[in-house]
């Protein structure tokens, strides 16, 4: 009887220890994952709140939720103040004066956090205190354990006290972790000591083996239960719990241990594994988040490496970087060790970004205040030559001032056209001037005025005659006009006005009647080109498209040139006019195009 006895009291043993080995493993592992935490806070004014309802609990700081809580804060406070630093140098703020402002929130942040660095300090060495003071404690029972077990008569004496022990040995809780293994193996040494010494009946032996047994299957009761709870990391920490409770236990009958054993131990696999394929999974998806900020970081360092050319480049570019720091906010958690390196990363290279462009803005300015004070000068010089009577010599210092001042770039729109309008006046009133003190060209202007108003009246005349206006006649007006000398220099522009006034009327004349003809032409010969066979038609088709592009390329280049004219020169007015004619010519040749490609299309048909 004894030797059965205490074979089953070793066997007992043993299946403690796989229990207590089983759990340290466990704990371990949990002690590397990550905590999960559904919240999201989309304020600084969110965390705030969550710290101060930290400090108010009762509870303990949790360090991850703590950790997670400093980086989302300072990720909203960061995002913040680049906006406001945008927004700033987007405004026309400099760079080098802009000051960063106290932030109340940030303030009440670093109060909260101090606080709770203060509670977890003072919640750790009441912890550690209690840890010293429980290993005190359970030295003291193992002594006296140790003391129970010398014979086995004195075993059988103590077997009342010795539970009791056991009891306190259970309420007992934490000790310091450097200590706990040797601790229990300690425990169960002398535990097993006084087993091996105890003579007890087998009645009470039986009784102690039934009330095990009954404790042991309410604990894998509760965790098959645990298979169904909705928190997979509540769950984890709850079978954790029951496996503390199921090493405390003592031993059911020999027949009997393997199947409570596997038992509980199978529904622990099942929590084990839901808690593994829970952070694999987190895993996975901060790693696919990592991905796409990687993907987010090479697009803004590719931006940085563009050539950009002037300010609508920089804002072009800007817009971008925006639109990918909207896309990264939507983005939720790197892996932890990824996190900040790979926020710091993005940082870093939206950083280089703007301030190259802080910087390019700060340059252009400068630009802009030297060629604001070159044209002043310039400005300064014709006002000085404006009343000179020095006419020749005068004149060329002018066309000299006019020559330098189309080599100065540009300076803001506002104030140039300011200067621009300063400086014509100064040129315009010495040349005014000069032109009047020519008085003995009158005669000859007056007669150069009425030859040129007699042109424009055969002009006219043509106009309302458009059958009988050909090209060679108008051709040799426009000779004969062009050949006459100057006319008196107020009639000048209203002269002007008339003669191109009536010349784009005939020549709009010319070309309605051209065109039509031309388009008639070719709706005619379209029958015989169509009798060659379908791909004739296909390749004049293909023809008159490239010639419908090039003529919008040659229209377009016209049209941008025309930007670049200043409409209150004299002579860019001219030029101006010329140059409109010719895109009006280009448009007609564009419709006339357009409607032998519709020609062609309806032949197809």
């Amino acid at each position: 009887m004894m030797d059965s006895q205490e074979n089953a009291l070793l066997q007992g043993a043993q299946e403690e220890q796989n229990v207590e080995q089983t759990a340290v493993e466990q704990t371990a592992a949990a002690d590397v994952q990550q905590v999960e935490n559904t919240k999201v806070y989309k304020t600084k004014q969110e965390v705030v709140d969550r710290l101060k309802e930290i400090v108010a609990s009762d509870e303990a700081p949790v360090k991850e939720e703590i950790d997670l809580l400093k980086t989302v804060f300072y990720k909203l406070h960061i995002a913040e103040r680049e906006a406001r630093l945008k927004e700033y140098i987007d405004g026309g703020g400099n760079p080098e004066a802009y000051q960063v402002l106290p932030d109340e929130t940030e303030e009440t942040f670093k109060a909260q956090m101090a606080v709770i660095r203060e509670k977890r300090a003072q919640i750790m060495q009441q912890q550690e205190a209690e840890k010293q003071a429980n290993l005190e404690k359970k030295l003291e029972i193992i002594e006296k354990i140790k003391a129970m077990a010398t014979s086995p008569d004195e075993a059988g004496k103590s077997f009342g006290e010795f539970k009791e022990l056991q009891q306190q040995w259970k309420d007992i809780k934490n000790v310091p972790a450097d200590k706990a293994n040797e601790l229990w193996r300690n425990y169960q040494l002398y535990v097993e000591q006084f087993y091996d010494l105890l003579k007890l009946n087998s009645e009470a032996r039986e009784y102690d083996f039934k009330k095990n047994l009954e404790l042991k299957t309410k604990l894998c009761e509760a965790a098959e239960k645990l298979a169904d709870e909705e928190d997979v990391i509540s769950a984890f920490h709850q079978l954790q719990e029951l496996h503390q409770q199921y090493r405390e236990i003592g031993p059911v009958a020999k027949e009997l241990r393997e199947e409570v054993w596997a038992r509980f131990k199978a529904a622990s696999t099942v929590i084990n594994k839901r808690h593994q394929q829970h952070f694999e999974d987190l895993r996975a998806k901060e790693e696919e988040n990592l991905a796409r900020k990687t993907a987010l970081c090479e697009k803004v360092e590719e931006l940085c490496k563009t050539d950009n050319k002037g300010a609508a480049d920089w804002e072009k570019h800007s817009k971008e970087i925006i639109d990918i720091q909207n896309e990264w906010k939507t983005i939720g958690f790197a892996p932890q060790k990824m996190n900040v390196k790979i926020f710091e990363r993005f940082r870093a290279a939206c950083d280089d970004f703007f301030g190259r462009k802080a910087e390019y803005f700060k340059t252009l300015k400068a630009t802009f205040s030297e060629n604001i004070e070159k044209k002043k000068a310039l400005v300064e010089k014709a006002q000085a030559l404006a009343d000179s009577t020095d006419w020749k010599a005068t004149s060329d210092k002018l066309i000299a001032l006019q020559k330098e001042w189309k080599t100065i770039g540009m300076v803001p729109k506002k104030l140039g056209d300011q200067l621009w309008q300063d400086f014509l006046g100064a040129c315009n009133k010495f040349f005014e001037a000069r032109n009047a003190a020519g008085a003995g060209q009158r005669n000859e202007e007056h007669a150069n005025l009425e030859k040129k108003q007699g042109i424009i009246e055969q002009l006219k005349a043509l106009a309302e005659n458009a059958a009988e206006a050909t090209r060679e006649k108008v051709q040799a007006l426009t000779e004969e006009y062009n050949k006459v000398g100057h006319v008196p220099y107020k009639e000048k522009d209203k002269l002007y006005e008339a003669y191109h006034e009536v010349l784009d009327r005939i020549y709009k004349e010319l070309n309605i009647s051209t065109k039509r003809r031309r388009l008639n032409d070719f709706k005619a010969n379209i029958k015989n080109v169509a009798k060659r066979g379908e791909e004739a038609l296909d390749n004049e088709r293909g023809r008159l498209v490239r010639r419908f592009d090039q003529l919008k390329q040659e229209i377009q280049t016209y049209e941008n040139n025309l930007g670049f004219l200043n409409a209150s020169s004299k002579k860019g007015n001219s030029l101006i006019d010329e140059m409109n004619r010719k895109v009006q010519h280009l448009r007609d040749d564009l419709e006339l195009v357009r409607q032998k490609i519709k020609a062609i299309d309806a032949e197809n048909k």
